[in-house]
């Protein structure tokens, strides 16, 4: 005979409310079959990333983008028991309910897991064994678009006594980059051979020491332009060693700008690299009518950053030369970003071009530029890369964010390049990503003649080297393609 379905438990008014502050259970007498209950779950980067963490399943289909584009799923996919552990905090945490014993459990796969997708993981009693107090429960999950991606049985001791509890406190886990993403920079430039390059006025230990790192990285040749004897003493009081290396003996800084932009006109070295000096006099011996360095394009700054929360490396750009860029301006920050991101091995980079909103707005110029610049490369004014925008950066970054909002685009949710648009703009989100997101970073400006390092005296000495690795890669791609 089939059994009744009992009632369920009474619940405080404030069910909702009270359902963040506590857990609670069902007991196996207040359970019938048919009764369900289910979460939803979005799925980020960083889920698959602590999944391969905690579980040391580092397959590179579900951590490795580059790997995974190659696969039948032309992506990364999660693992298939993450979908299994949100199965479990479903029978955990909301049926039965805490105090419930797993048993046993079967699995089916039919659907990869994407990054993006939102599944709604549920459970549904189809057995009570009463004697044992035993259920079994029809497991599933279902993306966004009613694919079932999972399905399975649950075998399970359910709780007797009634259990109520206040949610624990999860602890903080934070993602970092490590030394990882600069690992794989340098044995991606290392093998090009050291780049001949004017540091130009590296006279405090930071700034020396970042040359003398990148050297010893095997990235770089210095050449130390500089006043001979206030460097020396900076090397003295720094225990470090310089008598190996070029010294360009000049008598103050803007000597030394003026006399690195000469050596790198010249073809005497191949990249700049600014030492302790102003960022405007460099920059601005740089840009002089008369200094060999400059081309047709817009000089900009680009940071190349990665985060523990996106899948893949991206391009913030520009945080530090341009102020408040025109649209042509903008169209030679697009063409610097996406040749810096050809250099490094992205063939046709995904840009977006950032605003507030996804929407163009005349009231907002960010999304007319936007607009404008994506017209620009339908008409073959931009090329090398895919752009789309206007796109606000939740868009931009997250496929789930652009799925919801009804955004189709070959850029939303995947961006190689980000076009901020304006230094203010650019600058905040790239020091928001660094020192509150973790991320990695390297920072380098293009459209002269050679590649400028720009670093602060903040950066890290894993920027100063990554920076080294960049101007490499980029003064490789130079010699094929010149600027």
């Amino acid at each position: 005979m089939p059994e009744t379905a009992l009632p369920a438990p009474a619940r405080p008014a404030d069910a909702s409310a009270s359902d963040l502050r506590v857990v609670r259970n069902r007991t196996f007498d207040e359970i019938a079959i048919g009764d369900t209950a289910s979460l939803e779950r979005t799925l980020t980067a960083e889920d698959i990333q602590l999944f391969a963490i905690l579980s040391g399943d580092v397959n590179p289909q579900h951590l490795d983008p580059e790997f995974a584009a190659s696969t039948r799923f032309h992506g990364v996919i999660a693992h298939g028991m993450l979908g299994g552990a949100l199965i479990s905090a479903v029978l955990g945490t909301r049926l039965p309910g805490p105090g419930t014993i797993y048993l046993a459990q079967t699995l089916k796969f039919l659907a990869p897991v994407r990054v993006g997708d939102r599944l709604r993981v549920s459970v549904r009693v189809i057995a009570r064994d009463e004697a044992k107090k035993r259920l079994q429960l029809d497991c599933s999950c279902v993306n966004q678009d009613g694919v079932t991606t999972i399905t399975g049985v649950a075998e399970v001791l359910a709780p007797t006594e009634r259990i109520e509890r206040p949610r624990s406190t999860l602890p903080e886990v934070r993602l970092t980059m490590g030394e990882a993403g600069l690992t794989r920079l340098l044995d991606h430039a290392r093998p090009l051979g050291p780049l001949r390059v004017a540091v130009v006025h590296p006279c405090d230990e930071i700034s020396l020491q970042g040359a003398l790192d990148a050297h010893a990285a095997g990235l770089i040749e210095p050449v130390l332009v500089a006043p001979r004897a206030r460097l020396q003493a900076v090397a003295q009081s720094a225990g470090l060693d310089i008598s190996g290396f070029a010294i360009e003996d000049v008598p103050h800084s803007h000597a030394a700008a003026a006399r690195a932009v000469q050596l790198a006109a010249q073809s005497k070295v191949q990249a700049l690299m600014k030492g302790s000096l102003h960022t405007d006099e460099l920059m601005g011996a740089v840009v002089a009518h008369d200094s060999g360095l400059r081309t047709k394009r817009r000089i900009s700054h680009c940071y190349l950053m990665q985060s523990p929360a996106y899948p893949r490396p991206f391009i913030v750009t520009d945080a530090a030369v341009n102020i408040a860029p025109t649209l042509e301006e903008k169209a030679d920050i697009v063409r610097n970003a996406i040749e810096l991101a050809q250099a490094i091995g992205v063939a046709q980079p995904r840009v977006a071009i950032l605003a507030a909103v996804e929407t163009v707005n005349p009231d907002m110029p960010a999304t007319l530029d936007a607009a404008a610049l994506c017209k620009m490369a339908d008409r073959g004014q931009i090329s090398g890369g895919i752009l789309d925008g206007p796109l606000a950066f939740d868009n931009a970054v997250s496929i789930a964010a652009a799925r919801i909002k009804g955004i189709q685009s070959a850029v939303a949710g995947q961006a190689d390049i980000l076009v901020v648009p304006d230094l203010e703009s650019g600058n905040m989100l790239a020091k928001q990503l660094e020192y509150l997101g973790g991320a990695a970073s390297a920072g380098i400006v293009l459209g002269a003649r050679v590649p400028i390092v720009l670093t602060s005296r903040a950066d890290t000495r894993e920027t100063r080297i990554a920076s080294c690795a960049l101007a490499l890669l980029l003064a490789q791609h130079y010699q094929v393609s010149p600027p």
